[in-house]
């Protein structure tokens, strides 16, 4: 007997995003060189829902927030007071959150260096799967070694190259069909990996390779991950069409959705059509997230501006929301 389809959607919501245990753990943001963010794991993670709040409703904006709504915020998501208020000093000391004082209230913020990743992320994500245009038919390839006591430093190697969207053609050889070159000579830089190689090519569509670059993806299951995304979110998106959706449950269910989307810029470098089949999931994908995402922003935001407003009405009213990528108004919008 097969179990029921789990869909995305407030009544069917975990009291915290997850990301499916089957899938890698990756970074929740790209890495920089001063900036520790931090990672999706399974289980509660308040320090990633933290930033990727502040990201989608506080973007921008250099006025710190009073830790008494950041607490109130995570607990419509199941956080406990203890976890939100460990989350933000641990935010604090990685660098991620700047603090500030008045009387004896603490107000926090992401700091200049975090929210420039913050707001580069989110963008990526907002646009993904928007790429339509002919692919010119060059590779980029990355190829490394690290000797096996650096297994800390392979990982990272292994996470900021899916992000950048290669994939393992082979274990230490990764192949990417987008022009990342120099972010990538980049990342074997600030990671000290001088065993490597990066280089720009195309392959001789006449010969018969054993195992082309196109094998780095297994197609069968991209598409399986993209029908799975459109069954369990068409469900969420005809309830916000039916208006059935509003507060507390429309935070949690746009941060669900952003976190369900969350994995594909990693598992599929928006791939250029030209390589693959035919009725592609992607563009029907994304066109789904699109509209609900921007659907549910302002009724997330008015949720956010409500717990805002109970410590701090003067700032509920600065809080905006993110929309998707080439949708009605532009890339953002606050309301």
């Amino acid at each position: 007997m097969t179990s029921p389809r789990r869909t995305i959607g407030p009544d069917h919501l975990p009291a915290h995003p997850l990301v499916p245990p089957q899938r890698p753990a990756l970074r929740a943001l790209p890495t920089h060189p001063e900036v520790d963010l931090p990672r999706t794991q399974e289980g509660p993670q308040p320090q990633r829902l933290l930033t990727t709040l502040l990201g989608d409703y506080w973007y921008g904006r250099r006025e710190h927030l009073p830790s008494a709504a950041l607490v109130a915020l995570l607990g419509d998501f199941g956080v406990t007071t203890v976890g939100a208020r460990a989350a933000l000093s641990r935010l604090a000391r990685r660098g991620v959150l700047e603090s500030s004082k008045v009387g004896r209230h603490t107000y926090y913020g992401l700091t200049a260096a975090a929210s420039e990743v913050v707001l580069e992320n989110v963008h990526r994500l907002r646009s993904f799967g928007e790429r339509h245009e002919p692919w010119d038919g060059r590779w980029t390839v990355a190829a490394f070694s690290l000797p096996e006591d650096l297994r800390d430093v392979r990982h990272t190697v292994r996470s900021r190259l899916r992000w950048l969207g290669f994939a393992p053609l082979y274990d230490g050889m990764w192949v990417s069909p987008r022009p990342v070159a120099e972010p990538a000579r980049r990342v074997f830089a600030e990671l000290g990996v001088l065993a490597s190689t990066v280089l720009t090519t195309t392959v001789d569509a006449r010969r018969s390779d054993p195992r082309p670059p196109m094998a780095a993806w297994d197609l069968s299951e991209l598409r399986g991950q993209y029908e799975e995304f459109v069954a369990t979110t068409s469900p969420l998106r005809d309830q916000v069409r039916a208006g059935g959706v509003a507060g507390a449950p429309a935070l949690v269910a746009r941060t669900a959705l952003l976190n369900a989307w969350w994995r594909f810029p990693s598992l599929d470098p928006d791939l250029p059509l030209d390589l693959l089949p035919e009725r592609w999931p992607r563009r029907g994908a994304r066109e789904l997230f699109a509209e609900t995402y921007d659907a549910l922003g302002p009724l997330a935001v008015e949720r956010f501006r409500a717990v805002v407003g109970e410590s701090a009405p003067e700032l509920a009213g600065l809080a905006g929301y993110q929309r998707s990528e080439g949708s009605a108004g532009g890339p953002s919008a606050r309301r």
